[in-house]
């Protein structure tokens, strides 16, 4: 009898919920005699320290699921991008004078291209790319997934984001994907990548969100980058980076690769920086604007948090303010550091130029200020860079080593368009034309002229007439990336 009851026990065991089975199993042992051998239950472990249940599927739907549906939905709106450009073949007898003379004929241009991704974020065509896709491109081709291609028209590029914002246009509206907030991402996060990796067509992996904000990569001057294992590859850049709500969160960009594969570090611009972007081509400027502050920051080392008596290096410390610039209307003062804007944590100057640089120019921003050991809020109003003093752009013709080079004096504007400090003075190179003696000899946009042959330049104006001297020797000095360069040349 007492075989039979255990038996049935056991059973009931395996058909009973776990709580209702063993306070059956505990009446059935007191009701046969068999209290007193029973033992105490061991404490319940607390909820953290639980061991991970695992488990198999419950049902043939769960072993079915899978990321289809949302790639059914954002696949479609990630394109291809083929830029092509003609390039200038360069002789091989080019520099030698005997060679020269007989067979220093002009060679035929041939043409280079490149292949990229893009994503379509809005049904009239709008094209969020990379720069580097298509810098320097003659054209530019969208093509879509549904082998449709169509000759876009470049709206806005930025070399310092690496954001290139394209145009097509057709009868019917194009599939689209929604920019999601990047800010509402967290390290784990699910996330697909969407491009066309080697040119072998559209491909879609997956992975998590590995880091945020990542800064000092090499990769641009953009130091605020999503990092992610999904495997990006070449050929994914400006492709689509989406979450599990079937949104944009961020356009994939470059890979840490010591072999040109991925290894699971990749890097992707997130979306409310691509928002502003696509805003600014939609409203019709052809660069993009960051709100001007008139301030200039460094990062905070532990030696200036000591001294400032915080508990950790974090923040953007105040360097220098402009006068009547925002940032001094505000009352902002040199050694002062930026915590916070709008509630948002700032670790560092890079998070404050991100942060601003999402904002619209007009708009209240309100900052957590490090005062003299107090903290207090203060709200800046967001403007535009001022132009300085009006002079224009001119371009200098002639044979001399600046001819094809157009220069405009600096002002804040045109400095934060150069990628300049806001602060750097001075007659700068704004463009130069590809096939002219400046590119040849690699002078570039950015470049500060100081001195040509003896004569100081302080306007467009002297650098003209400096250049229309009729000699072969040259004698100048260029300020880059905040290095002086002295040239001496015959040419």
């Amino acid at each position: 009898m007492r075989r039979l009851i255990l038996a049935l026990t056991m059973a009931a065991t395996v058909l009973a919920p776990a709580h209702a089975q063993e306070e059956r199993n505990r009446s059935l042992l007191d009701m046969f005699g068999f209290g007193n051998e029973r033992t105490e239950r061991p404490a319940e472990a607390p909820a953290g320290e639980r061991p991970v249940q695992r488990r198999l599927p419950f049902s043939q739907s769960e072993v079915q699921l899978s990321y289809a549906p949302l790639v059914a939905e954002a696949g479609p709106a990630v394109v291809n991008v083929y830029a092509s450009q003609q390039v200038q073949a360069r002789s091989p007898f080019m520099g030698d004078p005997f060679f020269e003379q007989f067979f220093n004929r002009q060679m035929p241009p041939r043409v280079q291209s490149s292949l990229g991704s893009g994503v379509m974020v809005d049904p009239s065509g709008y094209v969020v790319t990379n720069n580097h896709v298509i810098r320097d491109a003659d054209e530019v081709r969208v093509a879509l997934p549904d082998g449709r291609e169509f000759t876009s028209e470049i709206l806005l590029k930025d070399e310092s984001l690496d954001l290139a914002i394209l145009k097509i246009e057709a009868d019917e509206p194009f599939p689209s994907i929604a920019l999601g907030d990047s800010d509402a991402l967290e390290v784990g996060d699910l996330v697909l990548a969407i491009g066309n990796p080697f040119g072998v067509g559209q491909t879609t992996t997956s992975g998590i969100v590995s880091a945020l904000a990542r800064t000092h990569i090499g990769i641009s001057d953009f130091g605020f980058f999503i990092q992610t294992d999904a495997a990006i590859n070449p050929g994914n850049s400006g492709g689509a980076l989406v979450n599990m709500s079937g949104e944009v969160v961020g356009i994939n960009t470059a890979i840490f690769s010591q072999s040109g594969g991925s290894i699971g570090i990749g890097f992707a611009i997130p979306s409310n920086m691509v928002r502003a972007v696509v805003d600014a081509a939609k409203g019709g400027s052809d660069y993009f604007e960051r709100p001007y502050l008139g301030a200039t920051f460094e990062a905070v080392t532990p030696q200036i948090a000591e001294a400032l008596g915080m508990t950790r290096p974090r923040g953007a410390l105040v360097a220098s303010v402009a006068a009547e610039g925002p940032a001094a209307s505000a009352g902002l003062r040199p050694g002062d550091v930026v915590l916070a804007l709008n509630d948002r944590a700032i670790e560092h100057p890079d998070a404050l130029g991100y942060r601003l640089a999402t904002l619209a120019i007009g708009a209240t921003a309100r900052l957590g200020v490090l005062s003299q050991s107090e903290e207090r809020s203060v709200a800046i109003t967001l403007v535009r860079a001022p132009d300085g003093a009006a002079g224009g752009a001119v371009t200098i013709s002639g044979t001399s080593p600046f001819a094809g080079a157009t220069v405009e004096t600096l002002s804040p504007r045109l400095a934060q368009r150069l990628r300049l400090p806001e602060q750097a003075r001075g007659v700068a190179i704004v463009e130069i034309d590809r096939s002219s003696p400046a590119a040849s000899l690699g002078l570039r946009p950015g470049d500060i002229v100081h001195e040509v042959n003896g004569e100081e330049i302080d306007s467009p104006q002297a650098l003209e007439t400096a250049a229309a001297v009729e000699t072969r020797w040259w004698r100048f000095t260029l300020e880059r990336e905040g290095r002086l360069l002295r040239q001496a040349l015959r040419f």
